[in-house]
């Protein structure tokens, strides 16, 4: 068995590394990692439980296994879990975080200081998830795609992973815009993704090394590409700032959005149409969900399975 894969995002290099592990040649065409890919601009949280707090819970069942997919293909994995906080004001926010999300524990103020030193003190309250991670995802990205084969040239099934792209073929595709910031701040150092819940602009910090975070990242409903508003920009700094003032001597890198693909429901699909499988809308769980649908496109292929996330052809 041949196949192509027509895309070079996340799903797309995930699918062509689940085949290639079981032995089927899956070669990428137009595979070159960067700022056309949505998953270029991801925050690499493989955070299920976070996510389960409005999400379906086929994203907890199946992210599960995320972080054990990427370290088994080489990718590096920090496995510091996530701390979630809130100001005192949205005390709120955070309890109804705690009650529809799962496998944390309740730190108080010196608990959050013991796990992020330099958060001491500015929090009473936080929720951490010890067993979630982070990875980077440039990082990911460019190590699956150097371990697999290129081609110009359609062979075999094919498998488009398109992204937005393939609204041309999936009419119930629909964009979510996310914008994010890489700032340097090394007065701040942090071990794991922190995540405000802030009232206007709901904030992730994630720790890229060397006094580098990323901070992301807004939801609009929008197939809009390119730059962010600078309104995204300033919600996103003021947020930041309200987790620690230092934020706001931090050097701005570099800025970036780009629109995630979704169905209507927030979950993946892998549909038929004609003779072409397409596998699509990971939403904001690109990271963390394209393990299991890669798996589930291979399991079709190899063993003639349906999987959970297969519809039938549709328009």
């Amino acid at each position: 068995m041949t196949v192509t894969v027509v895309g070079g995002g996340v799903l797309g290099l995930c699918i062509a590394t689940e085949l290639n592990g079981r032995g089927i040649a899956a070669a990428i065409r137009d595979d070159a990692p960067g700022p056309r890919a949505c998953s270029w601009w991801a925050g690499g949280m493989l955070a299920p439980w976070c996510e389960a707090e409005s999400a379906d819970k086929a994203v907890l069942r199946h992210g599960l296994s995320a972080a054990d997919w990427w370290q088994g293909q080489g990718v590096p994995v920090t496995r510091n879990g996530t701390l979630v906080v809130s100001l005192s004001r949205d005390a709120g926010a955070l309890s109804r975080f705690a009650r529809r999300s799962g496998g944390h524990q309740t730190l108080d103020a010196s608990g959050i200081a013991a796990l992020e030193p330099d958060l001491a003190g500015r929090f009473s309250r936080a929720l951490f998830f010890a067993e979630e991670a982070h990875l980077a995802p440039r990082q990911a990205l460019a190590i699956l795609s150097e371990r697999l084969r290129r081609t110009e040239t359609a062979t075999g099934t094919v498998i488009d992973c398109r992204g937005l792209s393939a609204r041309d073929a999936l009419r119930d595709l629909r964009g979510v815009r996310g914008e994010m910031l890489v700032i340097r701040c090394p007065e701040i150092r942090l071990s794991r993704p922190v995540r405000l819940l802030h009232p206007r602009m709901p904030l992730y910090v994630v720790p890229r090394g060397d006094g580098v975070f990323m901070l992301g990242a807004t939801m609009v409903e929008s197939v809009r590409r390119g730059p962010p508003t600078a309104r995204a920009v300033l919600e996103l700094l003021s947020a930041a700032f309200a987790l620690h003032p230092a934020f706001a001597e931090a050097a701005v890198l570099e800025l970036g959005a780009d629109a995630r693909p979704a169905f209507p429901d927030n979950l993946p699909r892998i549909r038929r149409v004609g003779g072409v499988i397409h596998a699509n809308g990971l939403y904001r769980h690109g990271f963390l969900l394209a393990p299991a649908v890669a798996r589930m496109v291979a399991d079709h292929l190899q063993h003639q399975t349906r999987p959970e996330f297969m519809d039938a052809d549709h328009p």
